[in-house]
């Protein structure tokens, strides 16, 4: 069974940071883009990041560039299954939900393209 485990999440002070982690199990990263999105309450599910098996990271959201950033070990521990976003200097607009997902191919911002989903890991940033 696919499955994605996203965690990391939890209540951080404006201006702190926090680092995510994605865990697949049931297949491998290895053909897969994985990638990062959020809802924030009331909103739409927006892309954040997102990263393929060759390294190849792009960034969705202008409001996150120079902050979040996928892990530079990220070959490494593609090996492992595993992906992490590290957040720096959260903002309270930064509080949502953050999932990830997984699916063949290149990065894509689109949640439509994205087949398999993690339960999501709450991320709250105060003022």
């Amino acid at each position: 069974e696919v499955q994605l485990q996203a965690s990391g999440g939890g209540l951080v002070q404006a201006g702190g940071s926090l680092r995510l982690s994605c865990a697949g199990t049931g297949f491998t990263f290895d053909g897969y883009k994985i990638g990062w999105f959020r809802q924030a309450p009331g909103k739409a599910r927006v892309p954040v990041a997102c990263v393929t098996d060759s390294g190849t990271i792009s960034y969705y959201a202008n409001s996150v560039k120079g902050r979040f950033t996928i892990s530079s070990d990220n070959a490494r521990l593609y090996a492992k299954n595993t992906v992490q976003l590290q957040m720096n200097s959260l903002k309270p607009e930064d509080t949502a939900v953050y999932y990830c997902a997984a699916a063949p191919g290149p990065c894509s911002g689109s949640p439509y393209e994205y087949g398999y989903w993690g339960q999501g890991t709450l991320v709250t940033v105060s003022s």
